[in-house]
């Protein structure tokens, strides 16, 4: 939505106050609490009623999709830029522990975004697209290269990534042992 109305006009000065107080709201919230935190406790913290968020936001997901889109953009632009590094396999490990990293940043969210990537109907969907198509370009120059076996897709290394977030955030694991993790993947698509 991003300061447009449903009907495709602009948002009114006091909509969009209220639009972005929701959404610092939520980032700090989910952040503290994860995807699984109350919405009213979020309408709360913002100073508005329930029904302006979910006038702003019909659904969880929708609010939990605005909310990383700033994120998402930092890590997609980060993607473009390791398409020009001077080792493939390097960069797709890069982007792949990026991807993973940002599938945990708050929790709960990589079983949230799940459901986009076996292609249901989802806010999540465009981020989910957009991570595919960078993570193939990154994959074929790892594999144009030599260094990843020819038979992993793009898709099932997202598909990973994001389970390895969810691992980390369902096992007691620490993110800081993504790294760990995503290196011994890996590992074993060479």
């Amino acid at each position: 939505m991003s300061g447009i109305a449903a009907a495709g006009r602009p948002l009114r000065a006091d909509a969009r106050r209220n639009y972005d107080k929701i959404l610092a709201a939520a980032t700090e919230v989910f952040a503290e609490q994860g995807a699984h935190a109350s919405l009213d406790h979020i309408a709360d913290i913002a100073g508005v009623g329930p029904g302006t968020l979910y006038r702003h936001f019909p659904t969880r997901n929708d609010l939990i999709a605005a909310a990383i889109d700033t994120s998402w953009s930092d890590l997609a632009q980060r993607g473009s830029e390791l398409d020009d590094a001077a080792d493939p396999l390097t960069a797709l490990r890069d982007w792949l522990l990026g991807l993973a990293q940002h599938s945990g940043i708050y929790g709960g969210l990589a079983e949230c975004i799940a459901p986009a990537f076996a292609g249901e109907t989802s806010p999540f969907r465009p981020t989910c697209d957009s991570s595919v198509a960078v993570t193939e370009t990154l994959l074929a120059r790892a594999q144009a290269a030599g260094l990843i076996r020819q038979d992993v897709k793009a898709s099932d290394l997202v598909v990973i990534a994001n389970s390895l977030a969810w691992a980390t955030d369902h096992n007691g694991a620490s993110t800081r042992d993504l790294p760990r993790l995503l290196d011994l993947m890996v590992m074993g698509l060479a």
